[in-house]
């Protein structure tokens, strides 16, 4: 765990990468309360019998926005600001779901810091890299490069 003093800190880390979160079981359970939350009831990830005899290694995959959504989760386990009132998602430069992610993969995410920015009231914008790794292959699933705003 990484841990920046204030958000200001984070401009003394440009270009570091901050290295990996813990690995993460995406097991169906999660994937299909995930559909139930987004209303993505597409078969690739909820039909478990139908994706044995038509899904390519015959197992569901989870959502890419899914995926995507682990970003703050696994972010967490990597760095965090000792002193900070708050943080904000910024939004996203881009994002591309380059692997599928098999039911019962573990995956982790692995950042980098691209660019530490002054913003209004003393808050700084992050960009990082964001790469969600999936155990045992050499494909990640996702690349996006995210922004957030911390505040001292």
């Amino acid at each position: 765990m990484r841990i920046i003093d204030t958000p200001k800190d984070l401009k003394n880390h440009l270009g570091e990468d901050f290295g990996a979160s813990e690995w993460v079981t995406i097991d169906q359970a999660m994937i299909d309360k995930f559909a139930e939350a987004t209303g993505d009831y597409q078969w690739i990830h909820i039909d478990v019998a139908r994706a044995k005899t038509e899904m390519p290694g015959g197992k569901t995959i989870a959502h890419g926005f899914l995926t995507l959504s682990l970003i703050p989760r696994l972010g967490a386990l990597i760095w965090k600001i000792e002193r900070r009132s708050r943080g904000l998602n910024y939004g996203l430069n881009k994002v591309r779901f380059t692997a599928p992610v098999p039911v019962d993969s573990r995956v982790r995410l692995r950042q980098k810091l691209l660019a530490a920015d002054d913003v209004k009231d003393g808050g700084i914008r992050a960009t990082f890299e964001n790469v969600i790794e999936i155990e045992g292959q050499t494909q990640p699933a996702l690349i996006a490069e995210a922004l957030s705003i911390s505040y001292p």
